[in-house]
């Protein structure tokens, strides 16, 4: 398990960093701040308005992860590019879920989550 995310009693807790207006909706890697905190990278091609952006993101990672829109969250961050999502269901399946998505990435097996049109 990586420490991208952290378990709550409800779920998930995940921080990630969303590239609006991008070319692609995708999860596009993972990567750390200075502190060394690590966040998942998301790039969506709506604009940062009236939460189109957050919109695009929630749909993209419940289609990525298998889990219902409902399920996931912006829990800090909504107006910023830096967020915390709260990803509600069984911790085990979604961090599971989770870490395939970021061991293909390091695999090299995909270049991002790319959400099918």
């Amino acid at each position: 398990m990586t420490d991208l995310f952290t378990a709550t009693p409800g779920g998930i807790r995940l921080s990630v960093r969303v590239t609006p207006g991008g070319g692609r909706n995708a999860v596009s890697g993972m990567a750390a701040d200075a502190d060394g905190n690590k966040f998942l990278r998301v790039v969506v091609t709506a604009a940062p308005e009236n939460g189109k952006a957050n919109a695009a993101v929630v749909k993209l990672l419940a289609k990525t992860w298998k889990v219902p829109k409902s399920a996931i969250r912006v829990a800090a961050g909504a107006t910023g590019r830096r967020k915390t999502l709260e990803i509600t269901g069984d911790a085990r399946q979604v961090a599971e879920r989770i870490n395939a998505t970021v061991d293909e990435m390091m695999d090299g097996t995909t270049d991002g989550m790319m959400e099918r049109q």
